[in-house]
């Protein structure tokens, strides 16, 4: 049997296991990356949106190649069709961004990990793991073949579907009450006015979540959504179809791909980190419980995990106090504004389309320049004043 050693293995390349990858590497300690699939990037997992923002805090440099459409207004339409637009004609941004060619974006971030001297397999999946000393042995396979491989630490980058962290005694799973159930069709011959601006349509539509269109050109389009399954009886696939059909923007488009799949929106679980072992990506529920964003939480998560990795690689102290440190940075960078999104998430699912039409007609009237949790606050409150009640409950 082969027999591979490396200082971290990181499992899973997506966005989070390549930038951890690539921070690791990048500090000087030898790291292998795997992935199950025989193509990095596919099949694609999201909407494909990322703020500009968050392109300048995980130090990626733009490149036009992943790059689909950008983006530069946003359109909120409530359930009885009025809207909020946003753009810098009519209200300023607080930030700009593009719909990613997450395929292509994917394999780019691989390929920085492995610039940086990051060792890739992919049709590797790893299978168990065991502690000897404080080293990890991994019983995997490889291109159909055992392997064995020993790492000092282990980044799990496995998606919300994780073991390796259940493995070595991590409850980081999210319960499946928080679980968004999201399906996605990339569609030809979209209606739209604007090709950059994306839509959000909110309430009944798609209860408890949104629908989406997520420009690509200017007739392609990622349109999907995202619902809780214990405020729906349908499927979120018949949801989005009952969508398509009734809309102009997509009643005569055509699908072209169709992803499936679950998004963690209930906020970063605790347990992300122990000895050896770091958890990043969805596999520790890094996405925005609001937005359902979980590109960013993947991207700085990974970075964090693998210069925290490297440092302990160079100390020679692997266990849990040592990896501290990413605990910390996760809390401070993003967990803040997280888990007090995840309480005006449960709040905002408890709203009926009366109450939301309310929110949407006051969110028009508000200088919208900069949006923080004290001011989705106070739209919510003007728009219905008996949610105070709820509200300091919740805080």
């Amino acid at each position: 049997m082969t027999i591979l050693e490396t200082d971290v293995l990181v499992v899973g390349a997506g966005p989070a296991g390549s930038l951890a990858a690539r921070e690791a590497s990048k500090n000087g300690v030898n790291v292998l990356l795997i992935d199950k699939k025989a193509e990095i990037g596919t099949p694609k997992r999201c909407a494909e949106g990322i703020i500009t923002k968050t392109l300048k805090e995980a130090n990626i440099e733009y490149n036009p190649r992943w790059i689909a459409q950008k983006i530069d207004a946003i359109r909120l339409v409530a359930p009885n069709s009025n809207e909020l637009v946003l753009d810098n004609n009519v209200q300023k941004l607080p930030d700009t961004g593009y719909i990613l060619e997450r395929k292509v974006f994917d394999k780019h971030m691989a390929m920085d990990a492995i610039r940086n001297g990051t060792r890739v397999m992919l049709r590797t999946q790893a299978k168990t793991i065991a502690r000897r000393d404080d080293t990890l042995i991994v019983n995997a396979v490889s291109m159909g073949q055992p392997i064995e491989i020993h790492a000092k630490i282990i980044i799990a980058a496995d998606g919300p579907e994780s073991h390796i962290a259940r493995q070595l005694g991590l409850k980081s799973n999210t319960p499946m009450k928080d679980m968004a159930s999201c399906v996605q069709y990339e569609m030809v011959g979209i209606d739209k006015d604007n090709p950059n601006q994306i839509d959000i349509f909110i309430g009944s539509v798609a209860p408890a979540g949104y629908v989406w269109i997520f420009p690509k050109s200017d007739d392609v389009a990622n349109v999907g959504l995202g619902v809780l399954k214990t405020y729906v009886d349908d499927t979120a696939h018949d949801i989005l179809n009952n969508f398509v059909k009734s809309h102009k923007e997509t009643q005569n488009a055509q699908a072209v791909e169709m992803n499936v799949g679950g998004d963690p929106l209930g906020g970063i679980v605790k347990q992300r980190y122990g000895d050896n072992i770091m958890v990043v990506g969805d596999a520790a529920g890094f996405v925005d419980p609001l937005t359902g964003d979980g590109i960013r939480g993947a991207l700085l998560s990974g970075m964090y995990a693998g210069s925290v990795a490297a440092n302990a690689i160079k100390k020679g102290d692997y266990s849990k106090e040592s990896l501290n440190e990413y605990y910390e940075l996760t809390e401070n960078n993003l967990n803040k504004t997280y888990s007090k999104f995840n309480k005006i998430k449960d709040f905002l699912v408890t709203l009926d389309d009366e109450a939301l039409n309310s929110i949407i007609e006051e969110l028009s009237k508000t200088n919208l320049d900069e949006i923080s949790v004290k001011l989705l606050l106070k739209v919510i409150l003007k728009a219905s004043p008996k949610s105070i009640f709820q509200i300091r409950k919740m805080f």
